[in-house]
């Protein structure tokens, strides 16, 4: 069922970008992506992730197409959208003043699941079933299953956050965990948001105002178009029939 949910969303989206793009075209940057992504899974060149992605039965070329429609979909989303950003610069200047301003700053690894609430379940039925699930198969098999972020590919894995790059209403969910559990469903827009915690870590910082906001316009600027991402992916979604058999 996961592998026909990814598979069902790859389609849609590549149905949609061929509508703009041409694809399947010799992309350079496609090799960089590629080493970072089994960097990102603790390998060391191309030819052990060649032996690593046979054993699922796939290869790097296959890998590169889904990596394009990724890419190409980031892209698309930027062109359509990155205008309709509004980034209150003010509101986080304020927000560095009042709270950030130390000289140690914790750092939190985090896991996410990102949950749409279908017309036909309540919003406590489908939290219901995501936290039986998460006691039943654990928190990384659950996000495979139910996220609708990206992150779902990597069990939900965002890696290490600044607790300065969270938002007041997220950084105050996460603050309250301890290690390994898990915040209640955060409103994001028509989305719902579980965080997992896995781990913290405290490091010393040289505090500059104009770094720090520079980091916060850029996770702001990200955390829109993801949502634009999943508004768009949902208007495709409506007018594209799959045969699932």
């Amino acid at each position: 069922n996961i592998a026909k949910d990814s598979i069902i969303r790859e389609k849609i989206k590549e149905f949609e970008l061929v509508k703009y793009f041409l694809l399947d075209q010799k992309n350079p940057y496609l090799d960089k992506v590629v080493k970072d992504f089994y960097t990102k899974i603790g390998l060391e060149n191309e030819e052990q992730f060649e032996i690593y992605l046979s054993n699922y039965n796939l290869t790097i070329k296959k890998l590169k197409k889904k990596i394009e429609i990724e890419t190409l979909w980031n892209q698309l989303i930027y062109d359509i959208y990155s205008k309709q950003i509004n980034v209150d610069i003010k509101s986080l200047e304020k927000s560095i003043t009042e709270n950030k301003m130390s000289k140690k700053n914790k750092k939190y690894l985090l896991s996410e699941i990102i949950f749409e609430k279908n017309s036909n379940e309540t919003l406590a039925d489908k939290i219901l079933k995501i936290n039986n699930s998460i006691n039943e198969i654990g928190f990384k098999n659950t996000a495979n299953t139910f996220s609708v972020s990206d992150s779902a590919k990597f069990g939900g894995n965002i890696g290490w956050i600044a607790e300065i790059d969270l938002s007041k209403k997220i950084n105050k969910s996460v603050k309250s965990l301890k290690v390994g559990e898990t915040t209640q469903p955060i409103r994001i827009n028509k989305n719902y948001l579980i965080l997992k915690l896995e781990e913290i870590k405290e490091e010393k910082v040289s505090i500059k105002k104009d770094d720090i906001l520079k980091r916060l316009v850029a996770s702001e600027k990200n955390r829109q178009l993801n949502q634009f991402s999943n508004i768009h992916f949902s208007k495709a979604k409506i007018n594209t029939f799959i045969d699932e058999l």
